[in-house]
C-alpha cells in the first residue's frame, strides 16, 4: 500500500545480496540497537541515544518500524541471511521524489564490520530503490574521515561526486561531508 506521501508499498520480497538479507525490525533487534548505541560516532548522527537502555533501543525500533508508515521513508535491519540475527539498519529517506531523488544511510554493529556487510546491503538497497519509479538518484553524505565507508559506498557502486565543505552539524560542530551518489541506469 502507498502511504499518504506517495512512497512506494513495503517490498513484497525481503532485499537480499551476498549472506545479507534487508528486513522489518524485531523486537529482539534490541541487543544490536544497543551494540549500536555504544559506538562514539553513530549517535551523534541519529535517534538512537548514545549508550541506549534496552527501553531505548525498544523505542528506537518502533520509530524505525514505523517510519514507512508514516511516509518518511524505510529503514531497515541488516540481518546475517542465514540466522536472520540483525548486524546493522539501513534505509532510505530524504525523499525529494519531485526531484527524483533520495539519501541513504547505514550502520553496522562494531563485531560485524570489516566484512563487506554494508556493501552487501547497499547493494541490496540500491537494487530495491531502482523499483521505485520516481527515483534516479540515491545520495550518500559521508564524513571525509571514515574510509570504510566510502570504501563501503564505492563496492556497492556510489560514486564520489565532491566535498561540501561546512555541510551539516554534528554534535555541535559544523562538518564537512563527501558526496556519493548512485544513478538509475549509469
Amino acid at each position: 500500500m502507498e502511504t499518504s506521501s506517495g512512497i512506494s508499498p513495503w517490498p513484497a520480497a525481503a532485499p537480499a545480496g551476498g549472506s545479507i538479507r534487508l528486513r522489518a525490525f524485531r523486537d529482539e533487534d534490541a541487543g544490536m540497537a544497543m551494540d549500536l548505541a555504544q559506538d562514539t560516532y553513530i549517535p551523534t548522527v541519529g535517534s538512537l541515544p548514545a549508550r541506549a537502555t534496552h527501553e531505548q533501543a525498544l523505542d528506537w525500533l518502533e520509530r524505525q518500524r514505523h517510519m514507512h508508515v508514516r511516509g518518511s521513508g524505510y529503514s531497515f535491519a541488516i540481518a546475517d541471511a542465514a540466522t536472520g540475527r540483525a548486524v546493522g539498519q539501513i534505509g532510505l529517506w530524504g525523499w525529494e521524489l519531485q526531484q527524483g531523488r533520495t539519501q541513504a544511510g547505514y550502520a553496522v554493529v562494531p563485531g560485524a564490520r570489516g566484512a563487506g556487510l554494508a556493501a552487501q546491503a547497499l547493494s541490496a538497497l540500491l537494487e530495491f530503490t531502482w523499483s521505485i519509479p520516481e527515483v534516479h538518484r540515491v545520495e550518500l553524505y559521508i564524513e571525509p574521515w571514515n574510509a570504510a565507508s566510502f570504501r563501503s559506498a564505492e563496492h556497492a557502486g556510489f560514486e564520489r561526486e565532491g566535498l561540501l565543505r561546512s555541510y551539516m552539524e554534528i554534535s555541535g560542530q559544523r562538518r564537512d561531508m563527501l558526496i556519493y551518489a548512485a544513478v538509475r541506469g549509469l
